[in-house]
């Protein structure tokens, strides 16, 4: 997400404002809600699935302390 932000950050105002103008002249004004939606259900579910992810790596690393070295 911070990467998308520092992408955003080097536009100004006027590609801001022209880049919504051809958003809205491609899909229309009544397909822009959906999109929106669609895109927050697909950020919510990447997000989840990181989430699971570390969490799955942080079980694996407890395991692993837990276990006695072998050698």
């Amino acid at each position: 997400m911070t990467s998308m932000l520092l992408f955003l950050g080097n536009l100004g105002a006027t590609e801001l404002v022209l880049i919504f103008l051809v958003v809205l002249l491609l899909f229309g004004g009544n397909k822009i809600p959906e999109l929106m939606r669609g895109l927050g259900r697909g950020i919510r579910e990447f997000n989840s699935a990181k989430n699971q992810v570390e969490d799955e790596i942080r079980q694996g690393m407890r395991e692993a302390e837990k276990k006695p070295l072998e050698k």
